[in-house]
């Protein structure tokens, strides 16, 4: 079993709401849900869409067409139209001129009829899709009893005698199309977006200090720490983001772990804080939510076109590790690994990620917090007769000392400096030792990414290469060309710089698969490992790549 519904209209009337309602339907139900958004830059109307696919086994994947299309107004059901299967399933609340598939729902009327407000007229869709797809009303009355809990009895009973009237209205209309009660299985899913997971490993990890300015699509990661004070972290909106890196990077100072969040057009003020992290050598997690650029671009889609600037903001020659998640559990990993990476090398970390990724909620049959926090990188004071912050190491790490952990003077500098931290413009023997110490620290890191993981290549003749949060459409394509017969496998990339030295599979054709228009990724591996990259199935409309995507551009 898999279907494919989408949830449309306006913004402001609820399509969100509907959409959890139901998703949370099918996983109490036992089946696992995953579900995406697309949806215009404004407050209210436009064209927007909640997406769920739902099936046996998870399917985290995004798909672009809709076995059940649900349209709150008759705006959406036209835009939408294409989007519907043949022999799809149309609810709305008028009916279309050209007939077909279509059960007709008046959401408002029946809100006002049975909620006594035009409010409920999403609970009434709710209910019409549960009964669409064979769900027990009885599934979607326990549901809403938790999701509506806490605004009181009334507001619940109103919900459920709503969605009981849409329930009712479209079984009657559906009469003998109406399918057979959906069985339940034994089975549980974690549901989680990647942003959603993020805050609660950076707090696992043992993140004290967060600051940021708002900017879609990262806003999400401050406010989830401003939400829940039981994480511990202490959270500041800053006036924007020059002075966000710039708070992080003293509390780093000061020996807790920090990190900022952003999307592009902030990430572009934070570059001189970059590199000043990189001369003071002073640890920081930057979150970096990728959207389609230049300038505002589209601020609610997704993209994949920040990579090559990620790796290149600040100016001057410092190392600095990027990685990028492809799901919750990924990102959790990734999360800690970053704090990790950061204090031992004692550099920025970059974790990318995307708007799809902040939007999307994945099924997952666990979700796994660290078993344990990174070990604290900070020295001994007790250690020390004299103390020099940028003391010379065969590693080009030196011992780290937080202001007020000890009596010895911490002196950080962003001109260059001695070993003590003092500036300096010696020329001839301290600059030179200066930048081999920092880049010494580079190859050291390199030494530590990891490789891509790999599916299906033994006998590969054509390669696809992803990163980021590209992995379970690449995986799906991969499945079903296999399904034709095709030889086809996959490499995907989560640690993505410094790039480690890798040897390019043998006897396939290489193509990455990216989320923007100029193969960024592509471009690295190239450079970097001097790979012969033949091409890039790439999009950058700011819709998420599917496996449809991808399977139409395989020549």
């Amino acid at each position: 079993m898999e279907r494919s519904i989408f949830v449309t209209g306006a913004a402001g009337e609820g399509i969100q709401t509907i959409g959890d309602v139901v998703a949370r339907c099918f996983l109490v139900h036992g089946y696992p849900v995953f579900s995406t958004q697309e949806f215009e830059s404004r407050i209210r109307g436009g064209n927007s869409s909640v997406r769920l696919r739902v099936s046996e086994e998870a399917r985290n994947a995004p798909c672009t067409t809709a076995d059940l299309l649900l349209a709150l107004n008759p705006v959406a059901r036209e835009h939408y139209a294409d989007a519907l299967h043949s022999d799809g399933l149309l609810i709305s609340s008028d009916t279309p001129t050209d007939g077909g598939n279509h059960v007709e729902v008046p959401f408002v009327s029946l809100a006002t009829e049975h909620g006594g407000q035009e409010i409920y007229a999403n609970a009434v869709a709710a209910g019409a899709l549960c009964a669409a797809v064979g769900l027990p009303f009885s599934v979607l009355e326990a549901v809403l009893a938790s999701a509506f809990a806490a605004r009181g009895e009334e507001t619940v009973r109103a919900n459920v005698a709503a969605a009981r009237a849409g329930f009712d209205c479209a079984g009657s209309a559906l009469g003998g199309r109406a399918p057979a009660e959906t069985p339940k299985r034994d089975a549980s899913y974690a549901y989680a977006s990647a942003h959603e997971a993020i805050p609660l490993a950076a707090a696992a990890a043992g993140c004290r200090f967060i600051s940021a300015y708002p900017m879609s699509p990262s806003t999400g990661i401050i406010t989830a720490f401003t939400r829940d004070a039981d994480l511990g972290v202490f959270a500041e909106q800053a006036e924007d983001e020059i002075a966000a890196i710039n708070m992080a990077l003293g509390a780093s100072a000061a020996g807790a772990r920090a990190m900022t969040a952003t999307s592009g057009g902030g990430f572009a003020l934070m570059a001189e804080g970059i590199s000043l992290a990189g001369m003071i050598e002073t640890p920081i997690v930057i979150l970096l939510a990728q959207r389609p650029g230049p300038a505002t671009g589209l601020p609610t889609r997704t993209a994949q076109e920040d990579l090559l600037f990620a790796i290149r903001a600040g100016h001057g020659e410092f190392p600095r590790a990027v990685l990028a998640p492809s799901d919750p559990q990924e990102a959790i990993e990734l999360t800690v690994r970053a704090f990790d990476l950061a204090d031992r090398y004692q550099t920025p970390v970059i974790l990318l990620t995307d708007q799809y990724l902040a939007d999307s909620r994945f099924s997952l049959e666990r979700l796994m917090l660290p078993a344990k926090i990174p070990a604290a990188h900070l020295a001994d004071p007790t250690d020390f007769t004299d103390y020099a912050r940028y003391a010379p190491t065969e590693s080009g790490i030196s011992p780290r000392l937080a202001f007020g952990q000890g009596d010895h003077v911490v002196c950080l500098d962003s001109d260059e400096h001695t070993p003590e931290g003092h500036i300096t413009e010696d020329l001839r023997v301290t600059r030179p030792a200066a930048v081999a110490k920092r880049l010494e620290k580079e190859r050291h890191l390199r030494s530590e990414i990891r490789p891509p993981s790999s599916e299906r290549i033994d006998d590969a003749e054509r390669m696809l290469i992803g990163w980021g949060s590209t992995k379970g459409a690449i995986a799906e394509a991969v499945d079903r060309l296999r399904s034709e017969g095709r030889k086809v496998g996959a490499l995907h990339f989560a640690e993505l710089w410094p790039l480690p030295s890798l040897d390019p599979p043998k006897g396939a054709q290489l193509w990455t698969v990216e989320g923007n228009a100029t193969g960024q990724f592509a471009q690295l591996l190239r450079s970097q490992l001097g790979w012969s990259i033949e091409g890039t199935i790439g999009r950058s409309d700011g819709l998420p790549i599917d496996a449809q995507f991808i399977l139409e551009r395989m020549s």
